[in-house]
């Protein structure tokens, strides 16, 4: 996923289309000079509606679109007859996207499935024709009523990547070389602190051609959760994953100094975040010996699984997968 092509957040201005009149229609036939009233009901105005597609990833193709309008309801005719309801208009976001008030910031609701539709901006109600005004007393009425207003508002819409395993750990700590060693996946890969700078998304295979999705997601660093480094665009993707797997890098001064620091951040972000399954990779394990692998092991924290891996050697690969695997099956 190329960095320019990731957008992760839009803002435009939503209006659905106004409804139709309804209409002030008498009957007049050759035979029925004085036939009561039948004016047609306006039609609906357009919706505004999201709609999920599994085959996006991004919100790009909604990067340029600042006000979408959709087209307003016509009005009732004679002989009963309905207005055309207005067109609606479609947009279709990735899977994990999240609409929200521009002004107040309240969530809307979320696409989680393919397929899924859900109105963001309702369009107004065709007017009532005069036809359903005639009352004993008022057999000719000469009213009807006029369409509902379209409703204009700002919408936000943010991509919450849906994955089974999260990558959680600091810059460097080799999440990006892990996804392209065990998936099709290419991310960007360098020596050097926040070489990944969109999240990335790739299918590891698994036995018996089942698969799982991982996301490789910008490393946290002290204080993400007030919005330093790259801060709240990295922990909102965090926030759909099923599963979390803590990299720490074996050449860090303290796995479990580093694992408490990544853990607060993610409390302090959202405390819910907590309640996912967590597992830890201890990476770059090329590096040590088993006499120093059991060393560091009295460094490791014990309440939650833990493996040395090495993306470069390809040590322990398979048995991570395993790892995964379980711990999807049992979610």
């Amino acid at each position: 996923m190329a960095d320019s092509n990731f957008i992760d957040y839009v803002k435009f201005c939503s209006r659905s289309g106004a409804g139709g009149s309804g209409s002030v229609h008498f009957r007049r036939e050759k035979h029925v000079p004085k036939g009561g009233p039948d004016g047609g009901d306006g039609g609906r105005g357009g919706h505004i509606i999201l709609r999920g597609n599994s085959q996006l990833w991004t919100l790009l193709h909604l990067k340029y679109k600042k006000h979408v309008i959709a087209e307003e309801g016509k009005g009732g005719e004679g002989g009963r007859r309905k207005g055309r309801d207005g067109n609606d208009v479609i947009l279709e976001v990735p899977l994990g996207t999240v609409a929200k008030d521009a002004e107040t910031m309240a969530l809307r609701f979320e696409i989680t499935e393919d397929g899924q539709e859900v109105i963001l901006t309702s369009g107004g109600r065709g007017g009532l024709g005069n036809d359903h005004f005639k009352t004993a007393t008022n057999q000719a009425p000469h009213y009807a009523q006029p369409g509902e207003p379209g409703i204009e508002e700002w919408i936000i819409l943010e991509l919450k990547l849906l994955a089974d395993i999260g990558l959680v750990g600091f810059p460097n700590a080799g999440k990006s070389t892990l996804l392209s060693s065990i998936s099709a996946a290419k991310p960007e890969i360098g020596d050097y602190p926040f070489t990944t700078l969109v999240p990335n998304l790739g299918v590891i295979p698994y036995r018996d051609d089942k698969s799982f999705v991982m996301a490789d997601i910008p490393g946290i660093i002290e204080g993400a959760s007030e919005g330093k480094g790259l801060g709240l665009r990295f922990l909102r993707h965090i926030e759909r994953n099923s599963i979390l797997l803590f990299m720490i890098p074996a050449d860090a001064d303290s796995i479990s100094l580093q694992y408490k620091i990544l853990l607060k951040e993610l409390e302090k972000y959202n405390p819910e975040l907590l309640d996912k399954k967590r597992l830890l990779a201890i990476t770059k394990a090329d590096m040590l010996d088993e006499e120093l692998m059991g060393e560091m092991n009295k460094d490791v924290p014990k309440e939650l699984p833990s493996i040395f891996i090495s993306a470069v050697s390809q040590y322990n690969l398979d048995r991570l997968k395993d790892m995964l695997w379980q711990a999807i099956t049992e979610q």
